[in-house]
């Protein structure tokens, strides 16, 4: 493990917040705090990524994504880390099995929402993220059906953990996936940007 790598003892259940967070809001603040409540967890990790393998536009510099996302969530449990940039991995699948062989013994957690659930049959390799981790899924407004009915969804239904499991997510053997209703904040990081509340410098000539 390197210097400023997140850390972690064994028998640990850290949760995995992916994204590009850009920029981190109030959102991604709230599904944290719901999901160290719900699923039992030990920590949960914000992996800033480089970018989006899925968007065509880039997101603004890491380190101006970082120190917002660093002031945005105060957290005595919650870490925000560019792991994922010095792992020099892009997509999540790849992500995941680094940290699963850097972090022996330790349980690792993906979290998304219900939004990600309903195109997650696009992700590179999502059955062998599916396989490879637990999945803690928490809806938003307007994406519980679309969820739901998702072609991930219905592959892994046999996988399925009831809501009232929730609290050993963490300790289930994958494939494994839970799906949670709790009161959504409506924020997303496109309109933030949209209506221009996001500005990012312009380069220094």
């Amino acid at each position: 493990m390197r210097s400023g790598d997140p850390i972690a003892r064994p028998g640990q259940v850290i949760g995995l917040l992916g994204g590009s967070f850009d920029p981190a809001h109030a959102g991604h603040v709230h599904i944290t705090r719901e999901a160290l409540k719900r699923f039992g967890l030990d920590r949960v990790w914000w992996l800033v990524s480089p970018g989006n393998p899925l968007k065509a536009r880039g997101p603004a510099p890491l380190a101006l994504r970082m120190d917002h996302a660093r002031a945005l969530m105060r957290h005595p449990r919650v870490m925000v880390t560019d792991i994922e940039a010095r792992l020099g991995t892009r997509y999540t699948a790849q992500t995941l099995a680094r940290l699963r062989a850097r972090y022996p013994g330790v349980r690792f957690v993906w979290l998304m929402g219900a939004d990600n659930l309903a195109q997650f049959h696009h992700w590179q390799d999502w059955r062998q993220i599916m396989g490879s981790v637990p999945v803690g899924v928490l809806a938003r407004p307007g994406d519980r059906i679309s969820a739901r009915m998702s072609p991930a969804a219905r592959a892994f239904a046999h996988a399925r953990i009831p809501a009232a499991g929730a609290p050993l997510l963490g300790r289930a053997a994958a494939p494994a996936w839970c799906f949670l209703n709790v009161p959504m904040s409506p924020l997303s990081s496109s309109s933030i940007r949209a209506r221009g509340g996001w500005s990012v410098p312009s380069p220094q000539g």
